[in-house]
């Protein structure tokens, strides 16, 4: 695989992997006949990104060399990160750039022709891999907004940089709203400082969703695209469906395609984002009785069994989608019940809860009937 970026496409590159930054810790480079495609997700399998830069983007393309079958390979992302850190002195000093893979070498080479004929090489280790797919079809999602990524950013600039998640959806008068999501803590008394922005439709090219719908997802993987769309001064697409089930964020031009793909918050309260109101209402939150199962149960057994989903290869069947996974627990005896851990300590928030983009699972303990839990001690003699 050889390619060569020239002028100012270098940054759009630059940018682009400043974007996948945001997301994975590993970058996937898989050249194809339809253009060299930079993947990632994260390490939950929460958040996967993609950016297809297509054949014409580049000055010369070759996706394989000498008969060779098309190669793809897995890099460290801070490597690749390394070599675009500086976008300024890609604009005013690199000419063009040239990537290309060695298979003797097994060794992602980079170079950058500077001004006054300064080259530098860069040779990132590599490891072969799958092609990273992601199981998801932007048509299948009844709602869509577009616009273009300067309104949007725009509407994300007042919210802090530490904010983790925002809510995104239609209030009144069919006006888009953006509000900083907040978890509400058992034992607060003090409410946090709540941002909200509200967008005219008249400021959308489409917008296709009914009121009252609304989803919560992370903000630092959509500043992302949001900042690479706003540089290349492209529309971004929002595609969407119930809570809980992954948004689709896209940007579509002649030269190249991106595609952002995030889980969003599952609320069990139907209610809990009224943004028709002027308080804002927090979820109300089921929990197991029992115990909590920790985060990193996401990544056990089953979940590995369907990792597939992530890391395959695409035959001459084509991407299939795989079955949902179960994390409901089979019938359990009275003895379990006993031997089982107590309840989450008082005071601690609850966990949030986030369905899996790729396996249908929720990271969330089941649903119990509401309800104080009876009292098993009796009273001991000294305490009357």
């Amino acid at each position: 695989m050889k390619c060569l970026v020239t002028g100012s496409n270098v940054k759009v590159l630059g940018k682009a992997v400043h974007s996948l930054s945001r997301i994975g810790d590993e970058l996937y480079l898989e050249p194809l006949d339809d253009g060299l495609t930079l993947r990632t997700v994260n390490s939950s399998r929460s958040a996967y990104a993609c950016f297809l830069f297509a054949p014409l983007f580049f000055q010369q393309y070759q996706a394989a060399t000498g008969g060779q079958d098309l190669q793809r390979c897995k890099i460290l992302m801070k490597s690749f990160l390394s070599i675009f850190r500086s976008l300024v002195m890609l604009e005013k000093t690199v000419e063009k750039c040239c990537i290309s893979l060695n298979d003797r070498s097994s060794c992602l080479v980079v170079q950058l022709h500077c001004k006054y004929g300064v080259r530098k090489t860069h040779n990132l280790s590599f490891q072969d891999c799958e092609s990273l797919q992601a199981v998801f079809n932007p048509a299948s999602c009844p709602h869509v907004l577009r616009a273009p990524a300067r309104i949007l950013g725009e509407a994300v600039l007042p919210f802090p940089p530490a904010l983790a998640e925002v809510t995104l959806g239609i209030g009144h008068g069919r006006r888009v709203i953006l509000r900083s999501y907040q978890e509400e803590e058992a034992d607060s008394t003090v409410k946090a400082m709540v941002t909200e922005m509200s967008i005219g439709e008249e400021d959308f090219q489409q917008l296709q969703a009914p009121e009252g719908v609304a989803i919560t997802f992370c903000l630092k993987e959509f500043r992302g695209l949001l900042s690479f769309a706003e540089s290349a001064n492209l529309p971004l697409s929002i595609h969407f469906d119930a809570p809980g089930r992954p948004a689709i964020f896209t940007i579509e031009d002649s030269l190249l395609d991106g595609h952002f793909v995030l889980a969003t918050l599952l609320e069990l309260d139907p209610h809990s984002q009224d943004l028709g109101s002027s308080e804002l209402h927090q979820p109300v939150r089921q929990l197991q009785a029992h115990s909590t199962p920790h985060q990193d149960d996401f990544a056990s057994d089953d979940i590995d069994s369907y990792m597939i989903a992530m890391e395959t290869t695409v035959g001459s069947e084509g991407l299939q989608a795989l079955p949902s996974v179960s994390l409901t627990p089979g019938p359990h005896s009275e003895e379990e019940d006993d031997e089982a851990e107590p309840g989450p300590v008082p005071g601690t928030p609850p966990p949030k809860k986030f369905r899996s983009l790729f396996f249908g699972s929720i990271l969330d303990p089941i649903h119990s009937p509401q309800g104080p839990s009876p009292v098993l001690a009796e009273d001991s003699d000294g305490e009357g």
